[in-house]
């Protein structure tokens, strides 16, 4: 009775205390934008992970030829413009649905938000020639990537020029984008922007700071004057940040927000701590029937996609290691082992149904929960079984993932498997197939064992409870049996 109380006490604490304001401020204006907003950046960051890995395939004499002829630069372009600008389309994605959900025509407030997102940053890159001079210099290459003149001799040659040349020539190049700060990045500034473009733009037509023409004049006319005024403030305002910036920083706005905030965070979620924490999280909140993908993919997702992004920056690279900066912990981490074959990783459960299960309610579920399994969905066990709030399946369904995320942690720091190499799996996609996608065939044998770890975990606990509803179940039949035989007696 004890035990029922403190477990009650727990349950109502949490649910009264803790999660209601968790729930409010995942439901706020900006988590919403920023939730729902980064979808729009999903396919091209799908597509252009296909492009990465054909214009880096992971077999020399392919990559060789690839490359020699000319598809690896095609590829390497295709990639460039969907991935490799991952933080525009963020940025586009989330002003555009603040917008939407306030009730307002949100194109326009999309547009606005690229365009202050481009108008923060210095329109300029660092001259190439740069970076191939001197002993640590890479020197230049042909076509086929062989260095053809060594760093040294390139300042050797540089410095036999006047002083005027040599500071044309070593220059940085101007009126451009530079995309470094498109792509991963940006992608914390790409967020601010877009929200509070999506707020300021909203605030403003709600004040009635708009040109309204007559209803003769076409709607779709009509809607580019309607967001004149607030598109001008906002241009404006972030000009003179911009110019603030530059003039009293000598950096700009992104370049600040990477130093100051990105940078920090994404060390944050890439430790053991925050991969442990972030497994954790993701079950607890299921357990109390609150989304927890959902949750912690809101929260988390701002830090793990640019997590993909420099380790697909690095693969590109050739330099694909822990040594050379590659993160542990990406979003492919979170989505192809925190969260495979769903929530708490419960395939374990659906091995015990279909070879070992002996309750009606355990095989019936089961065989309902096989095929979505496959594809990492888990809502019929969670809700039919239930897990939620079921404390018979508690400790495995909160332990698994922890374990599965610190075990793949190490054995990735460890240099046992590689790091994940920027392909961004479909969270659909089953296991050991986005294994295979994310990390090549050590990877996909490595979330195999995975799984075997879900199965031997979850198998002594589903074990007693399948005992459970076993007992309840041939209680309830022998107390019909026993009405009926009573029924009939009376007849």
């Amino acid at each position: 009775m004890d035990n029922s109380n403190s477990g009650n006490a727990l349950s109502n604490f949490i649910n009264n205390k803790v999660l209601p304001p968790i729930m409010k401020f995942v439901n706020t204006k900006p988590v919403k934008a920023l939730q729902d907003g980064m979808v729009y950046a999903l396919p091209f960051i799908i597509i252009g992970s296909v492009f990465l890995i054909l214009s880096n395939i992971p077999i020399p004499a392919v990559a060789a030829a690839m490359k020699a002829s000319g598809w690896a630069a095609f590829f390497n372009q295709a990639y460039t413009v969907t991935f490799g600008v991952l933080s525009l389309w963020a940025a586009v994605g989330i002003a555009y649905v603040y917008v939407r959900n306030e009730g307002y025509e949100a194109l326009p407030a999309g547009l606005t938000s690229m365009a202050t997102f481009l108008l923060l940053q210095t329109l300029n890159i660092a001259n190439p020639l740069v970076a191939t001079m001197g002993k640590a210099g890479s020197g230049i290459t042909n076509a086929a990537g062989k260095v053809v003149m060594s760093g040294s001799a390139v300042s050797a040659n540089i410095d036999k020029l006047p002083k005027a040349l040599q500071d044309f020539v070593q220059a940085p190049v101007t009126g451009v984008i530079n995309i470094t700060w498109l792509g991963g990045q940006g992608m914390i500034a790409a967020i601010l922007v877009g929200i509070l473009v999506g707020w300021s733009y909203s605030a403003m037509i709600r004040k009635g700071w708009k040109i309204t023409l007559p209803e003769q004049v076409p709607a779709s006319v009509a809607n580019q004057f309607t967001a004149m005024i607030p598109a001008g403030v906002i241009l404006i305002v972030s000009m003179l940040i911009y110019a603030a910036f530059s003039a009293f920083g000598n950096t700009d706005v992104l370049q600040f927000i990477y130093k100051v905030l990105q940078t920090p965070l994404q060390g944050l979620s890439d430790s053991l701590g925050g991969a442990l924490v972030i497994a954790f999280l993701v079950p607890f909140f299921w357990f109390f029937g609150v989304h927890g993908g959902l949750i912690m993919g809101a929260i988390t997702s701002g830090l793990l996609i640019p997590n993909t992004f420099d380790n697909a920056t690095l693969m590109k690279a050739g330099k694909l290691t822990v040594a050379q900066g590659a993160h542990i912990v990406t979003n492919e981490f979170y989505n192809n082992f925190i969260n495979l074959t769903g929530s708490g990783i419960t395939l374990g459960l659906v091995i015990f149904t279909l070879f070992a299960a002996k309750s009606v309610q355990f095989k019936t579920i089961g065989k309902v929960e096989l095929v979505p399994a496959l594809f990492n969905i888990n809502e019929p066990f969670l809700f039919g079984l239930p897990i939620v709030m079921n404390p018979f399946l508690a400790i495995p369904f909160f332990l698994t993932p922890v374990l599965v995320a610190l075990s793949t942690y190490l054995v990735i720091y460890f240099g046992i498997v590689p790091p994940l190499n920027g392909f961004a799996a479909p969270w659909t996609t089953p296991a050991v197939i986005s294994g295979f996608l994310i990390g090549g065939w050590k990877m996909a044998i490595w979330q195999a064992l995975t799984l075997v770890m879900s199965t031997a975990i979850y198998f002594p606990f589903a074990k007693k409870y399948d005992a459970i509803l076993k007992n309840q179940e041939d209680e309830k039949a022998a107390a019909e049996a026993a009405a009926g035989n009573a029924e009939a007696a009376k007849m």
